[in-house]
């Protein structure tokens, strides 16, 4: 499901928990890998195609990358899809390295962001567009770096 930016900016300052920056306290660790399985499924269905997955990341606010290849996505490039291990957030680009590129969600066309929030919404996911994620990060216990709501549930700590 899409909500306006209001709602999702309220959802993110709601999940922010400044002590525990990994993963949430009070949410149960064994779903985020079963969840994370279904979307790569999910994903692979909607795309047709096999999606280059890491399932080995450690020290960090998100889950694994699932990677769209080019060839499959309308975006003409490969789509980088993250899901965050706090509220079941999840958010996509296109090209490069999604977290270092400006352009990355503008090169995301809308029909791969919506092929990938409506197989999300199914897992009760929230689909979390990356020019919110952009916007400055005013919680706490980040490192001096990390500046933006992307660093906050989508980044390597």
């Amino acid at each position: 499901m899409m909500y306006d930016d209001d709602h999702l900016r309220s959802v993110l300052r709601e999940l922010d928990d400044p002590e525990s920056i990994e993963f949430p306290r009070d949410q149960a660790r064994r779903t985020a890998p079963c969840r994370f399985e279904q979307l790569v499924r999910l994903l692979e269905e909607r795309f047709r195609c096999v999606c280059e997955v890491d399932r080995g990341v450690r020290d960090a606010s998100f889950r694994g990358e699932i990677v769209v290849p080019s060839t499959a996505a309308r975006s003409g490039q490969r789509v980088i899809v993250r899901l965050s291990n706090f509220g079941s957030l999840i958010t996509a680009g296109a090209g490069g390295q999604a977290r270092d590129s400006s352009l990355a969600v503008e090169r995301l066309h809308e029909e791969d962001r919506d092929r990938i929030a409506a197989a999300s919404a199914g897992l009760g996911c929230t689909y979390v567009p990356g020019h919110l994620l952009r916007e400055r990060y005013d919680g706490g216990n980040l490192e001096y770096w990390q500046t933006m709501w992307w660093h906050r549930y989508f980044d390597y700590m």
